[in-house]
């Protein structure tokens, strides 16, 4: 903790040691002095070890940014207190309002999803069996009713491979379902 002397002759860290207000004190000084502090005062601001720590470095790394300016300062380990506290407000400020989104979020009602004849669960049974980029085609194009371009932009594919697994996939629905040649997959 930083203090003043009660001779009023300046700050003193949270060792004990006088610190020159106003003077040349480096970056890496300063954080090293200050860091271990300040992290324990972003835990008590956020509950969290690993938020702490990122607290603080986020707020060091401000204060790095800003050095020329930040040095100057008579306390600059107050301006970086102040950053850290600043920024626990801000981040829990997020995670209140991330809380009531996903409140709201699980309050809604969950589309229901319409039952499937037993042909049209076998099928699907079926497609899910199948490797998984044949799966993956044979959803797209048959669920989604994608052209095979379109497969091939979501699936990051050429064309060509798309109708590779598309024709592979049909090929083994029909063996694993026990389809004819004629009937439509």
């Amino acid at each position: 903790m930083i203090e003043a002397h009660a001779g009023g002759s300046g700050p003193m860290s949270h060792s004990g040691e006088s610190i020159a207000v106003g003077s040349s004190e480096t970056f890496e000084d300063f954080y090293a002095r200050e860091f271990p502090a300040v992290v324990g005062l972003a835990y008590a601001l956020s509950g969290s070890r690993s938020g702490s720590e990122d607290l603080a470095q986020e707020a060091f790394l401000v204060a790095l940014r800003e050095w020329n300016r930040v040095a100057g300062f008579g306390r600059p380990d107050v301006w970086v207190r102040r950053v850290v506290a600043n920024l626990s407000m801000s981040t829990l400020r997020r995670r209140y309002a991330e809380a009531k989104a996903l409140g709201r979020l699980s309050q809604r009602t969950q589309t229901a999803l319409p039952e499937l004849s037993p042909e049209d669960a076998e099928f699907w049974a079926a497609v899910r069996s199948l490797p998984r980029r044949q799966a993956q085609v044979i959803a797209l194009h048959y669920l989604e009713d994608r052209s095979v371009a379109e497969i091939a932009l979501i699936l990051g594919t050429a064309g060509g491979t798309v109708k590779k697994h598309l024709h592979e996939g049909r090929r083994s629905l029909g063996r694993r379902l026990q389809l004819d040649e004629e009937d439509d997959v």
